[in-house]
């Protein structure tokens, strides 16, 4: 089986085609930025009509579009009622039809994708490309799925109440992995930190019956979540102190990575990691935990585990002149994530480390005690010095004390005298933000400075 023809497609949309039948879609795409000659462009209503752009996307390169009604345009089209839900039916159905022998999901409030390359690099997996972990980019992903994969490993995220059950109905799972509940999109949720619980467990609720998905023993919302009864049916696998699976001799390799021994009921492994920080760690043995109860073989578990290379904002290591280092971790923030970070930041030989960080998002009603306490976790981990920007940007500050400077926004953090111009020479610099403030900005701002002759 190739890739669906849109006369193939029809069916399993209940669709009306208009034009040429044979036209076989390399990819579906709903941005014309990012969308690659032979796709098909899905017009999706969001806060702009993907209508509008149909034109723009054929002079792309698109083959044909799927659109809710027939528009005046030279191209092959896919008629639905609701292009939203055929995207989602195509995608569904097209896993349905290839029936890879494992499909593994991977969510959590920090490390989802980490997590989701190790896990695929641990079992030889195709894997949700980038960060399409929600019910537009999951299922866009899917329904090009090529038909020889015989493992299959998704990135499932949320913001709100539901969205994983929806993605779990799309792609039923054989096994799952939370990497932990955190109070990431909490404004969200009216019970706080046990409705992203709730949320999270939208997975396991998903798994087939007999399924089994793991967790780390010290989290003791995925502990509440294992004693649900929508989760009795799958199996609970803790990973840490006192359990069957875990992980022991630990040891940071520096810039290299890290080195550590994977605990399981068959022995001890030894795995060698390029990926940064004890989180990385936690993140490595929860994936292999996950890979070896799908009955994967241990030693290729632990060789595809340190496989994996850290990718640009999601914990690439910059060397500077005269010995600084640069991680640049900017693809989002959490506190959970920034005090790891920074822990990992610490590692390293150098000179003094500074945090430079974009402030958090949608924390809600909480965002100011979150954004306090993540001040004083810093100090409290060893920092001298804070630089942050944003709108919380001064109680995160405060929380930190002596050292820290705080800018409303990243042109006022770049332009002072006493913001980024300052960076002292050879300092170890974090970097992390939400994507909001774009804080890659600083990343490619410091390099640029640091590699101009």
């Amino acid at each position: 089986m190739t890739l669906w023809s849109l006369f193939e497609v029809v069916p399993h949309l209940a669709a009306r085609l208009v034009g040429d039948s044979s036209i076989i879609p390399i990819s579906l795409s709903m941005d014309t930025r990012t969308l690659e000659p032979g796709a098909c462009f899905v017009a999706i209503r969001a806060e702009r009509d993907g209508h509008e752009f149909a034109a723009q996307a054929i002079s792309k390169g698109a083959t044909c579009l799927l659109v809710d009604h027939a528009l005046e345009l030279p191209c092959a089209q896919l008629v639905v009622k609701d292009t939203l839900v055929a995207l989602q039916q195509w995608g569904q159905a097209r896993l349905a039809a290839v029936q890879p022998a494992a499909v593994l999901g991977v969510t959590g409030s920090v490390g989802k994708t980490s997590t989701k390359e190790l896990l695929a690099a641990a079992t030889g997996a195709w894997k949700t490309p980038g960060n399409r972990n929600n019910t537009l980019g999951l299922p866009e992903a899917l329904a090009t799925l090529p038909t020889d994969v015989r493992t299959v490993v998704l990135e499932m995220g949320m913001s709100t109440p539901g969205e994983i059950q929806r993605l779990t109905e799309i792609a039923p799972l054989d096994f799952g992995l939370i990497t932990m509940v955190g109070n990431s999109h909490v404004e969200n949720f009216a019970e706080g930190q046990r409705g992203i619980a709730k949320a999270k467990g939208e997975m396991v609720a998903g798994l087939k019956p007999g399924g089994a998905w793991v967790h780390l023993a010290s989290d003791e919302w995925c502990r509440w979540i294992a004693l649900q009864p929508w989760a009795s049916h799958a199996l609970a696998i803790p990973v840490g102190q006192g359990q069957p699976f875990g992980w022991e001799n630990a040891e940071s390799l520096g810039a290299r990575g890290e080195r550590f021994t994977l605990r399981t009921p068959q022995g001890e492994i030894s795995v060698s990691l390029k990926l940064r920080g004890a989180h990385q760690v936690r993140n490595a043995a929860l994936a292999g935990t996950l890979a070896m109860s799908a009955g994967f073989n241990p030693e290729l578990v632990a060789a595809g585990l340190g496989q994996v290379e850290p990718e640009a904002g999601r914990g690439r290591l910059h060397s500077l002149p005269y010995g600084g280092w640069l991680l640049d971790e900017t693809y989002n923030a959490s506190p959970d994530s920034i005090l790891a970070c920074a822990a990992s930041l610490l590692e390293l030989e150098g000179g003094e480390a500074i945090a430079v960080l974009g402030c958090m998002r949608e924390l809600g009603p909480e965002s100011s005690r979150l954004h306090r306490e993540t001040g004083e976790g810093l100090r409290a981990l060893g920092f001298r010095n804070v630089w942050a920007y944003g709108d919380q940007a001064g109680v995160l500050v405060e929380g930190f004390g002596s050292g820290g400077r705080a800018f409303p926004h990243f042109e006022a953090l770049r332009d002072d005298a006493k913001g980024l111009c300052a960076l002292p020479s050879g300092a170890r610099i974090l970097v992390k933000g939400s994507r909001y403030w774009r804080a890659e900005r600083v990343v490619e701002w410091v390099l640029d400075k640091n590699t101009k002759k």
